[in-house]
């Protein structure tokens, strides 16, 4: 590294447990990058796996963490301790390369540099994705210099005042914001997108292959499916889509998911919030169906916004029959007017600058502002 090179201001990203914690970081690192910081992501050794899209000139720090939601009673015993290991180490090594700001993006992984960031004086802020505050974004949001927000409004502690600043979306997603929508009666192909997320998948390959079946013939022929299963259930859902003739790609994982998301017609997802903000920087309908077992319910808060603007359909996942998902499905991309109307209402939300505005906020904390930023 050159000597200017070191010189340049140092952002720690403290993030981990899901893509959509670090999604939006790796969006923020980007953006700090481009500004001429140096960028740092601390993560534990399960978030390293989501750390493949952050550019190569991010150090990333491996932390030691852990958290009570998983394993047996020994496991959850060596909770503190883990934990604790990992601030003691962030501890040490912001001592020796001391960050201008610490940014924390939610999950157990983000506890060590936060902490660390408290207990030194260092300038802090969490970014919370959800419409509810997670709970170690609930535990750190009156520590910190500021509280940015994902989604708007934001359930917040009665005395802290949020920062609007939207989910910043990865440079792959911006290169394709507000790209044109063809409705349905338009293409040749109907492209729909299926994605649900590791833990919410399975209700989707339960309901969607069906209530695709459930089409009229000319539409079904031209059906291309873009469908995300469980590795587990990856063999059955292919089976159905042959089985009704419909052409379908099936994957545990897509990693070009904004391109699909730019040839789709209709999207039907759960509500998770990076997912949400890649469709309205996109600008494309949806069917979401929020993840009954998320934290706080918060799925079904980040569905509100989409669903008030006109530019999402929201379904319960209690008591949700096929019938009722295909006649939802039918009702968009049959009423290719009414398809449209949906994909500029989600353009309308979106917000491709979110990093620009997250990273802004970053360096105004390192300039020395702290409570009161709006």
């Amino acid at each position: 590294m050159s000597a200017r090179a070191a010189e340049a201001p140092r952002l720690v990203v403290a993030a981990g447990g899901t893509g959509g914690h670090m999604f939006p970081a790796q969006a923020l690192a980007e953006a700090m990058l481009a500004r001429g910081w140096r960028v740092t992501l601390s993560t534990d050794e399960r978030g390293a796996r989501y750390a493949d899209g952050f550019p190569p000139e991010v150090v990333r720090e491996v932390v030691a963490s852990a958290t009570p939601a998983r394993g047996g009673v020994a496991a959850r015993a060596l909770v503190p301790l883990r934990v604790g290991r990992g601030v003691a180490s962030a501890y040490l090594r912001a001592g020796r390369d001391r960050p201008a700001v610490v940014a924390g993006f939610g999950g157990y992984p983000s506890i060590p540099a936060l902490t660390a960031a408290v207990l030194r004086g260092l300038p802090s802020l969490i970014h919370e994705q959800n419409g509810v505050l997670g709970r170690v974004n609930r535990a750190f949001a009156r520590r910190v210099g500021a509280v940015a927000c994902g989604t708007w409004p934001t359930d917040l502690p009665g005395d802290v005042e949020g920062v609007y600043v939207g989910n910043p979306v990865r440079s792959s997603v911006r290169a394709r914001a507000a790209s044109p929508y063809r409705p349905p009666d338009e293409a040749a192909e109907i492209h729909v997108l299926s994605i649900g997320g590791s833990q919410g998948a399975r209700a989707l390959s339960d309901l969607v292959p069906p209530a695709l079946a459930a089409l009229p013939m000319d539409v079904r022929r031209r059906l291309r499916v873009s469908h995300q299963a469980r590795e587990e259930d990856r063999a059955r859902v292919e089976a159905f889509y042959a089985a009704e003739h419909i052409a379908a790609e099936v994957r545990p994982f897509f990693d070009d998911v904004p391109e699909r998301m730019v040839r789709a017609q209709l999207v039907v997802a759960r509500a998770g919030a990076s997912t949400i903000a890649d469709l309205c920087a996109i600008g494309r309908p949806a069917i979401l169906i929020p993840y009954p077992h998320a934290a706080a319910d918060h799925q079904t808060a980040n569905a509100r916004g989409p669903a008030a603007a006109g530019a999402a359909e929201v379904l319960a996942e209690a008591g949700l029959s096929v019938d009722a998902l295909a006649e939802r499905v039918a009702a968009i991309l049959l009423e290719p007017e009414r398809a449209e109307r949906m994909a500029r209402a989600a353009a309308a939300l979106g917000r491709p600058d979110a990093a620009e505005a997250l990273a802004a906020l970053v360096e105004r904390l390192a300039a020395g502002e702290g409570r009161g930023l709006s």
